[in-house]
């Protein structure tokens, strides 16, 4: 976190991002990305730096989350309707090129708590996509290895051209948090 303030990111997240554009390169100009989980604001702060502000970017948190340039907040929680409602509202006609999820549950440090905890965050974060993505865009998110990733990678691969599992260097090693990156959406 110290490396990542010293930086001017509001969080040590924004490195596995970039780490993860850096192999897959997911962020283009003008496009229009969903985050779900935004706060404190590290990806969104990250795609709107990265882009140069050329991007519509929607956040989704429970959590309130300080303004941030070229960034639509809606704070709420996403399985809500209403807060799903909301953000096909600010869409509008459009559909997101991009939706992306760094949300963990909090940790209770039981793993056969926070397993099925996760799981069911990424699960709805997929659900998501079938409601916001635009055909031939893509889904970043993150899960940790361990009961379930494995249907849930299945699921995606139903819905996405390309699915990838990757750890980026950025996640600490003994961690079990990896990232799946879905591109071209199929409805």
């Amino acid at each position: 976190m110290l490396q990542a303030r010293r930086d001017g990111w509001r969080s040590r997240a924004v490195y596995k991002l970039e780490q993860i554009d850096e192999k897959e390169r997911i962020l283009k100009p003008d496009m229009i990305c969903v985050d779900l989980g935004a706060a404190p604001g590290g990806w969104c702060q990250y795609v709107g730096r990265k882009l140069k502000e050329r991007a519509r970017i929607i956040a989704v948190d429970l959590l309130p989350m300080d303004y941030l340039p070229a960034v639509e907040f809606i704070q709420g929680d996403f399985r809500d309707d209403d807060v799903i409602g909301q953000l096909q509202e600010t869409l509008g006609e459009d559909r997101a090129d991009l939706v992306m999820s760094d949300m963990a549950p909090n940790i209770s440090g039981n793993k056969a708590i926070d397993q099925p905890r996760t799981m069911y965050l990424a699960e709805l974060a997929l659900d998501v996509c079938g409601r916001v993505l635009k055909p031939h865009g893509d889904f970043v998110c993150k899960m940790f290895q361990g009961q379930g990733t494995d249907a849930f990678v299945t699921d995606s691969r139903s819905k996405f051209q390309r699915v990838r599992v990757m750890k980026p260097k950025a996640s600490r090693p003994g961690s079990r948090e990896v990232y799946l990156v879905a591109r071209n959406y199929q409805l």
